[in-house]
């Protein structure tokens, strides 16, 4: 916005309007002294400072008193908008501050949708009522591209640091990573399967070489994937589903194996006829939350970060 020659002579700041809206409530400046809490001369000397930079007197004697000039009548108009936007800025400036409002775009994955969201909303509630929240479930490409475009401002993702080819910091570049948990990733094995006879609580992929397998979202298939060629084999997937309960259903009617994160067990009871068990490898993901570099000043940002690393 460009400010014409005149804007810019007069360049009255809000001290200067509130001695002038003060003068025109009490007619003296005397009085509008003692209301704002400053000494006579300190008022007189900003009115001449004033009057001085705009080159026309503000008041004039009236009797014993004194009144605002045609000039100082304009000021005194205008003043009283002026300021009640001031102290309205200023009053949601202090609601934001204090979390007293604020809004939060948040993105996640599903199974997180069904575990870490409602925790931390809830949360949040709980501790900062005028806080708002929108919400928008997409797996971690599309969240954390929501946050790159300013669509979101915290994008509750996941990675694998154990895959060669993990995209995640390729489409992470120049945001900051949060890291919030690990999450420890399950083999799903129908109960009953002769891999859970062995005397270790926990299995080898390579011993489920020869089975179908049900395999979820891109980035968990590319795990699995990886996972496997790890120890020296390529798994035959017959099934396909984002839906981590729909895996669970198939793999307790027998119609392959699956290798599930801890937080989708979490959302959901294993159904009957499922066994759980965790791998050999130490196969895990990392949950984390992305931002755009400044968005922890965010006051409402900032607190829903906190609370995140507190839930996790």
């Amino acid at each position: 916005m460009t400010l014409s020659p005149l804007a810019s002579t007069f360049d009255l700041d809000s001290p200067t309007l509130r001695v002038i809206a003060a003068i025109a409530e009490y007619g003296s400046i005397t009085r509008a002294a003692a209301v704002l809490g400053l000494s006579q001369p300190a008022v007189s000397q900003q009115l001449r400072r004033v009057e001085g930079r705009i080159g026309m007197p503000l008041v004039s004697r009236a009797g014993r008193g004194i009144r605002l000039t045609d000039a100082g009548e304009v000021l005194a108009r205008h003043a009283g908008v002026v300021l009640a936007a001031l102290d309205s800025a200023a009053g949601e400036l202090s609601d934001l501050s204090g979390l007293r409002s604020g809004r939060v775009r948040l993105s996640a994955f599903p199974s997180a949708s069904s575990t870490i969201v409602p925790q931390l909303i809830q949360s949040m509630g709980a501790e900062h009522a005028g806080v708002q929240f929108t919400y928008l479930e997409a797996e971690p490409p599309a969240a954390v591209a929501a946050v790159r475009d300013g669509v979101s401002d915290i994008a509750i993702a996941f990675h694998y640091p154990a895959d060669r080819n993990d995209p995640f910091q390729a489409s992470s570049e120049g945001l900051v990573v949060h890291e919030l948990t690990r999450d420890d990733l399950l083999v799903l094995v129908p109960e009953g399967h002769a891999v859970l006879a062995g005397a270790s609580d926990r299995l080898d992929l390579a011993e489920l070489r020869a089975e179908n397998w049900i395999a979820g979202c891109p980035r968990c298939r590319s795990h699995l994937l990886d996972s496997c060629a790890r120890r020296g084999f390529a798994p035959a997937i017959a099934f396909e589903t984002d839906n981590f309960v729909a895996v669970m259903s198939m793999v307790a009617a027998g119609l392959g194996v699956a290798l599930l994160p801890g937080l989708a067990r979490r959302a959901s009871s294993l159904p009957a006829g499922v066994v759980a068990r965790p791998t050999t490898g130490d196969d895990h993901r990392m949950i984390v939350a992305v931002t755009r570099p400044d968005a922890h000043h965010i006051p409402a940002v900032g607190e829903t970060l906190r609370l995140l690393r507190t839930l996790t």
